[in-house]
């Protein structure tokens, strides 16, 4: 039997299915903690181009940029040129209750929206922190610690929250309009400063051969590229959320003890994430120049893929 209501407008059903192997939850918890959390989330999905991972019956997960034929009239879209696919796609702006239900029913579990807003102008410079295979969530923490080392020893502050999986995610929030390539710039010298400050622990290599079992600072997520939303849901076991922590609260802090089941309870009234988010700030000079001598990490890799791929073809 198939369970069905309406919200907003929106017809939800099969609201009774598991929502994934593992979730630990249905689709109804789904819709329910979006409903819950539509305060606080879609302040920080409006007016950007929605990309979301939804995961149906039977299916693995994947990610949808391209909005489906079947979108209803209302769920306001915007056309840009996708590079890497060389097409225009239709994305979804998702500012408003109705459409975040919308996206709900279609099992639309993680939602990543870019850095960038639609007019153009950066509003966050971005570290992802990623420990290695087999590491934990501390090692990860161990290595924010580094970044938030770096940004006061640069002027700055930034904010913490859980990635939803084993990670972690620094954001410094940006004033003014700063160019994308200076945000860009500014982020590697960022990593590169937090690297140096315990280069046996964090490393800014892009190869993953190259990590030597290190903890990962990606520095590579600016502009146009996504980051999962503070207090989205991630597709792992118990559908845990990316989460705000503060960071004197990080140490003790467990992304278990976050998940669609717990989050609403946790926060209450209040928004974490706005509460713990620093003043918007001015990129420090030094910073920028520093990051402008320093290579593209995704450009260093695939030219460093291709003189080992020349070198293994040679031997």
């Amino acid at each position: 039997m198939s369970v069905e209501e309406e919200r907003a407008g929106v017809r939800l059903t099969n609201l009774d299915q598991p929502l994934f192997d593992g979730a630990g939850a249905t689709k109804r918890d789904l819709v329910d903690y979006l409903d819950a959390v539509a305060g606080r989330l879609l302040p920080l999905l409006a007016g950007r181009p929605l990309s979301v991972i939804r995961v149906l019956r039977g299916q693995k997960p994947f990610m949808q940029k391209n909005v489906p034929k079947y979108t209803p009239e209302w769920v306001p879209t915007v056309k840009l040129w996708a590079e890497s696919s060389h097409r225009e796609v239709s994305y979804a702006v998702c500012g408003d209750r109705r459409t975040l239900l919308w996206f709900a029913n279609q099992r639309a579990v993680e939602y990543h929206p870019p850095l960038m807003r639609l007019d153009g102008r950066p509003t966050h410079l971005v570290l992802d922190i990623d420990p290695p295979e087999g590491a934990g969530f501390e090692a990860a923490v161990a290595a924010a610690h580094l970044v938030g080392r770096a940004l006061d020893d640069s002027g700055m502050a930034g904010a913490v929250k859980t990635s939803g999986a084993k990670g972690v995610h620094v954001f410094v929030p940006l004033a003014g309009e700063p160019d994308p390539a200076d945000v860009a710039a500014a982020t590697r010298a960022l990593a590169v400063r937090a690297e140096r400050l315990d280069p046996a622990l964090a490393t800014t290599a892009f190869i993953r051969e190259d990590r030597a079992g290190k903890v990962f600072l990606d520095s590579t997520r600016a502009g146009t590229g996504t980051v999962a939303a503070a207090y989205s849901p991630r597709i792992r076991p118990g559908t845990p959320v990316s989460f705000p922590v503060a960071w004197d609260a990080l140490d003790g802090a467990r992304p278990s003890d976050f998940t669609i089941g717990t989050v609403p309870a946790l926060v209450g009234d209040a928004d974490p994430w706005a509460d713990l988010m620093p003043a918007s700030q001015e990129l420090p000079k030094d910073l920028v120049e520093q990051g402008h001598t320093l290579p593209v990490a995704r450009v260093q890799a695939m030219h460093e893929g291709k003189r080992r791929a020349r070198a293994r073809r040679a031997e």
